[in-house]
């Protein structure tokens, strides 16, 4: 699928350009390179921002067979549900506020414990395949959150997870068509 609009900014960058030529899911450490050495702004990205009160809204960039581009906006207080990106490398550029992070793992007991927590501001993260992990916006009211994901392959499913219960169940994500 082409780019979903011709005012979007990406459209004949190197990035893109990489993210055509695949053909196979990369290595996870290659597209975190390759996503730290996009130059973006909120203003390269204006066609894909849209925002929903209740929830963080995700809008479709791109996506050929083996990636998908997301422009994710988040309000202050959203924040994702605690997953895992099954058969997916996820790389994410934060292009706007402060990006918060919490790490997981499952304890002895079977249920998940936080490991780590991280704050992201104009810089790169990256998880892959089983890791868990949930990505809020912790800011103040007002402060809205932008960021960048890619995903290879394409993220058709995930699993979800939640602190009182040792089991997750997989689910498909919704994308908004920008």
């Amino acid at each position: 699928m082409p780019l979903n609009s011709a005012n979007c900014q990406l459209e004949n960058s190197d990035f893109m350009e990489y993210l055509n030529k695949l053909t196979e899911r990369p290595a996870l450490d290659e597209l975190v390179s390759q996503m730290e050495l996009l130059e973006i702004s909120e203003a390269h990205l204006s066609p894909h921002i849209h925002f929903r009160n209740k929830q963080y809204q995700r809008n479709l960039i791109y996506e050929n067979e083996y990636v998908q581009l997301l422009c994710i906006c988040w309000k202050a207080g959203q924040r994702s549900t605690i997953h895992d990106h099954a058969q997916s490398a996820c790389v994410v550029k934060t292009v706007t506020g402060i990006a918060s992070e919490t790490t997981f793992e499952r304890g002895p007991d079977g249920h998940l414990q936080e490991i780590a927590s991280f704050e992201y501001s104009n810089d790169v993260m990256g998880s892959e395949d089983d890791d868990i992990h949930q990505i809020s916006n912790l800011q103040q009211n007002g402060e809205d959150l932008i960021t960048l994901h890619c995903y290879s392959p394409p993220l058709r499913n995930m699993k979800l997870y939640s602190l009182d219960s040792k089991q997750g169940h997989r689910v498909e994500p919704l994308v908004a068509d920008s």
